[in-house]
């Protein structure tokens, strides 16, 4: 059966897919339809989570503020977030497209295997960005509007391009990853609070044991790739652990914030201990064992922690809404 192989033409690349022509008698890969190579562009997984951390923020604000906490308005905050940062993941692998391509977790995305052309990939990512900060602009107001403008930019244009240069990067970059906390509450009150601060906080310091331990899982990809994560350059592991366990528990009292701000009570402060130092121990787990991140068995316990990253923080803040709502 003949595969394709990428060759330049003109109708195709206005139409957004790479032209292919074939050769050899070798099996060819299972197609891909172009719904699935944009959703993977988008990285709709990734964007389900910002989404959730808006709706935190603009619930928690339209609770204070004494507004519906379901409204159109708030339907339009969530699709115009969702989009700006959908548009930012597509500028990312645009421009990460090369180093993509040389690592193994990636390299079958749409524009590494050329499904996508690059002109594609720009232009769904500018017109997306664009209407989502128009949805913004119109429905909520100019402040998360640009707000939500400076963070795409940041991320795409600032944090991206530091990835190959230093692993200051994962700090440059949950700059932005904190942000969707911030456009829901000023989506709601047309300002930035104390409160949403907290929000930011929390996402803030969530983020570092949450990319680190995926540093850790992948070394050898993002070695590969040139990209100077922390665990390619901390050979022994030391400084990455060292690392997780500081922002790990600085999350503790950063999470407990909400209860000092009258934002939750009770159940909430309880619920943020338990599931920080549940967080927290993961982080421990991984540093008693002593060992790089080349090490496999050292892999699987960078696994736990991202799986304990990933159930965390939806269950903290559902945990900081519900209690919220019943004061």
């Amino acid at each position: 059966m003949n595969t394709p192989i990428p060759n330049p033409g003109v109708d195709d690349t206005i139409r957004g897919v790479a032209p292919t022509r074939t050769v050899g008698e070798t099996y060819a890969p299972a197609p891909v339809s172009r719904t699935t190579d944009v959703i993977t562009l988008f990285k709709l997984r990734v964007t389900s989570m910002i989404i959730l951390t808006a709706w935190a923020g603009y619930y928690m604000a339209a609770r204070k503020h004494g507004l519906p906490p379901m409204s159109l308005q708030l339907l339009f905050t969530l699709v115009g977030v969702a989009m700006v940062a959908s548009a930012a993941a597509a500028l990312n692998q645009v421009i990460e497209r090369d180093a993509d391509g040389r690592m193994v977790r990636t390299k079958d995305r749409p524009l590494p295997t050329k499904r996508l052309t690059v002109r594609f990939g720009y232009t769904i990512a500018v017109v997306t960005g664009i209407v989502g900060i128009c949805l913004l602009w119109s429905f909520a107001n100019l402040l998360t509007a640009g707000l939500a403008l400076l963070t795409a930019f940041f991320y795409a244009y600032v944090y991206t391009p530091l990835k190959p240069i230093a692993p200051i990067s994962t700090f440059v970059g949950a700059f932005p990853g904190a942000m969707p906390a911030v456009l829901g509450w000023t989506a709601a009150s047309g300002k930035i609070e104390w409160e949403s601060l907290a929000l930011f906080g929390i996402v803030f310091f969530w983020q570092f044991p949450h990319f680190l331990a995926i540093a850790w899982l992948y070394r050898e990809d993002y070695e590969r790739a040139g990209i100077r994560m922390l665990p390619v350059l901390d050979r022994t592991g030391k400084r990455t652990v060292f690392e997780i366990l500081c922002y790990g528990a600085a999350l503790i009292p950063v999470s407990l914030a909400p209860v000092y701000l009258k934002m939750s009570g009770q159940m909430y402060l309880i619920g943020a201990l338990l599931l920080g130092l549940a967080y927290l121990a993961f982080g421990v787990r991984l540093a008693i064992l002593n060992l790089p991140p080349s090490a496999a068995h050292s892999k699987k316990h960078a696994r736990h922690l991202l799986q304990a990253s990933v159930i965390y923080l939806p269950l903290l803040l559902a945990l900081l809404m519900i209690n919220g709502a019943s004061r």
